[in-house]
């Protein structure tokens, strides 16, 4: 058996949690490796907290996938983790060329990027596949008043992430001002509590586990207070969902909203990737990076969707990484 194990975190930004739990993760499982960080800026503190670290281009670039192919190669790199929506779709095209250098990305299908990446794809896969669902129409697509949709709105870019651009309209003319720069939805307000599913797929696609929490308190779209709630119709719709997705692989998360009066439920957005609140999911015993690692070498899988904590709760912090200027290129 292998003893060593080396992991990137890809456009790692502020992701010490993340890149300090695959630490963990590989002293647990007795494996010897480094947890590195890419990202086009060196002003990242995961930048510098990671084992080993290196610059790319943006992931729009030409030169962002050779440049990882070439770094991976280099740094004998087992493991990418993709941690932002802008990248999901470079990768998932490239996704086959990773694997001849023995590095695995942990990034769907195309196709399965391809709906969530677009919240209109997003919204008519919903739909035709019979998921609950806010409704939805396209700015530009007539006015307010001709799609029948009611004051206030929720409008938001149609391939945006973090939060940005995301805002409530309670006019026509607070509509105007919040679409007229770029290609915007418009959405109901779905009622209730919002919860992000944590999910780890296999390479089947199957559901592996499934860890819903209510988001209390959020911050530039991710959440910095919540709990995790063992909810038997949440764990059932994650399942359902990647089921019905065509190749999910590694982790997604899937933002619920649960009326608690009423019951009902209403998935707002899916997004293929490890979400900014998953540590909770991790401490609750949810242990997604092992899991991962045990089927990439081969291992009989640990995996359970029975064991991890409800009721647990994340009050998150800010905590600085200081370098001196020059690490920095300031």
């Amino acid at each position: 058996m292998r003893d060593s194990f080396n992991v990137l975190i890809s456009s790692a930004g502020r992701r010490v949690a993340l890149l300090n739990i695959f630490r963990r993760t590989l002293a647990k499982m007795g494996l010897r490796g480094r947890v590195m960080a890419a990202d086009m800026s060196s002003l990242s503190s995961a930048f510098h907290s990671a084992d080993d670290s290196f610059l790319v281009p943006s992931c729009r670039d030409p030169e962002f996938i050779p440049s990882l192919l070439e770094n991976c190669s280099k740094r004998s790199i087992d493991l990418v983790i993709p941690t932002i929506d802008p990248e999901l779709p470079v990768y998932a095209a490239h996704r086959d060329a990773f694997p001849d250098i023995g590095t695995t990305v942990a990034v769907s299908t195309p196709e399965a990027v391809g709906i969530t990446f677009d919240k209109v794809s997003t919204h008519e896969w919903l739909v035709d596949n019979g998921f609950p669902t806010v409704k939805q129409f396209s700015v530009g697509e007539g006015n307010v008043e001709s799609n029948g949709l009611p004051f206030p709105l929720l409008v938001k870019p149609r391939r945006g992430s973090a939060s940005i651009g995301v805002a409530i309209v309670e006019d026509p003319r607070q509509f105007e001002m919040a679409t007229q720069a770029g290609d915007f939805v418009a959405q109901t307000i779905a009622s209730g509590n919002e919860h992000t599913i944590d999910v780890l797929t296999d390479r089947s696609g199957r559901c592996v586990c499934a860890v819903p929490r209510r988001r209390l308190e959020t911050r530039s779209g991710e959440s910095s207070k919540g709990i995790t709630v063992r909810s038997n119709e949440l764990i059932s719709l994650a399942e359902r969902l990647c089921e019905a997705l065509p190749g999910p692989y590694g982790p997604l998360t899937i933002q619920v909203f649960v009326d608690d009066l009423t019951g009902e439920l209403s998935v707002v957005e899916i997004n293929p990737r490890f979400g900014g609140g998953f540590p909770l999911s991790w401490e609750a015993g949810a242990r997604y990076p092992q899991w991962l690692i045990e089927e990439i070498l081969g291992l009989s899988s640990t995996a359970s969707n029975s064991e991890w904590k409800s009721g647990l709760v994340m009050l998150r912090w800010d905590e600085g990484v200081f370098v001196n200027a020059d690490q920095v290129e300031i």
